[in-house]
């Protein structure tokens, strides 16, 4: 509901979003949880949705001689080739031990709200899953290309790229689609990522082209839920320094329970209260803490009493009641730097920021100042920019 208010279909020259929603979940890694709505999201390389002039959806049929008559033309003419599509894939090597040949679980739990869905599997998020689509694209007569070599003018999947129709990223593996590849490939339609969060494609760009940039919206909110729950209780209990110190031959105890709290009775605010950051308010309530949260759109009355949540109107009053903060809002204009050095003098001096949204909402030189000089206790993420971070990063 979030996700379609913030990127609607206009008939303004405005970026525009196709948000397709999945039951599905990243939970398990065995079997992509994008596979059902990637299978759907695919079909889209026979039946393109591209805006048309009046801002409502256009369903072109694209199959043989049809393609070619929607989007731009390039020196008067696109490139055509006959048969099915071509759909280039970016994706994360394989494990360095190899591809698994056998996994750890045979079965997992039932969830009532996934019955069907989530099933035993393999993993399809790196090179060799190719993400379960490749014989069932094959079937249908397209080529199909998967890559982990994204970055630069000579990668395999720049080269690639000049002659697709579509093309797959994913955010923690994302091929950047800049203005400049853009221009470069006449035949795009349609850019999805596996997953939640656009900021790698140039929307302006795609738009001006009448490219659909799509994303599983929905896919991933219990495992990021659970993801901040968990880099909560690694800051607060200290634990990753003490296991290393265990690691490292030491038995420092003192050294550990110096930095180590108890999260009962601490103030933890979400800056942000939709699909993931309602989760997360759901899943911290027993630890018996006081739930703060700030979001565009006011959660209902009975949810705020059901949890005892304060609301604030602003990101502002939430970080200066909170001892642990957590991002849980996309990326946007207005989010981009949203915590800087004047939002971190804001927060409480020994407070903890955990970020599993997206890099860029946080000012990396002003996270560092603020960490060095002892005002945050401790930052966890799984977020940077660029992605995957450079050895320089700080």
């Amino acid at each position: 509901r979030r996700a379609c208010r913030a990127a609607p279909f206009s008939p303004h020259p405005s970026p525009r979003l196709l948000v397709l929603h999945a039951l599905c979940s990243r939970r398990r890694r065995k079997q992509s949880a994008m596979l059902a709505s990637l299978r759907y999201l695919s079909r889209l390389a026979r039946t393109w949705v591209t805006p048309d002039a009046g801002g409502s959806l256009q369903i072109a049929r694209h199959l043989g001689s049809e393609r070619g008559k929607n989007g731009p033309k390039k020196n008067g003419s696109r490139k055509t080739r006959k048969g099915g599509s071509k759909i280039v894939c970016a994706l994360y090597d394989d494990p360095a031990s190899g591809y698994p040949p056998k996994y750890c679980r045979d079965s997992i739990p039932p969830v009532d709200s996934l019955s069907g869905v989530l099933k035993p599997g393999h993993l399809l998020g790196s090179v060799s899953g190719g993400l379960g689509l490749a014989e069932w694209l094959k079937k249908g007569g397209h080529e199909f290309v998967v890559t982990s070599d994204k970055d630069g003018t000579n990668s395999k999947f720049e080269k690639e790229m000049v002659d697709a129709d579509v093309v797959i990223s994913q955010p923690f593996w994302p091929a950047y689609i800049s203005r400049e590849r853009i221009s470069k490939s006449p035949n795009l339609k349609l850019c999805i990522t596996a997953g939640v969060g656009s900021d790698h494609v140039d929307i302006e760009a795609a738009c001006e082209r009448g490219i659909t940039v799509a994303e599983v919206s929905g896919s991933n909110v219990v495992s990021v839920a659970e993801h901040v729950v968990m880099s909560i209780l690694n800051l607060v209990r200290n634990f990753v320094p003490s296991h290393q110190n265990v690691l490292d031959g030491g038995w420092d105890i003192a050294e550990c329970a110096s930095r180590s709290y108890d999260l009962e009775g601490m103030a933890v605010g979400t800056v942000a209260a939709g699909r993931i950051g309602l989760r997360v308010l759901r899943r911290l309530k027993p630890f018996d803490v006081h739930l703060h949260y700030y979001d565009k759109f006011r959660l209902p009355k009975h949810i705020e009493e059901e949890l005892n949540a304060t609301y604030h109107d602003s990101v502002e009053s939430l970080v200066k009641e909170c001892d642990i903060v957590t991002i849980n809002c996309p990326l946007h204009p207005e989010t981009e730097h949203l915590f800087d050095k004047k939002m971190f003098k804001l927060m409480r001096k020994g407070a903890y920021l955990v970020n599993t949204a997206r890099g860029k909402i946080v000012k990396t030189e002003a996270l560092v100042d603020a960490l060095e000089k002892g005002h945050l206790s401790g930052y966890a993420g799984d977020v940077w920019f660029p992605q995957p971070a450079p050895p320089s990063h700080p």
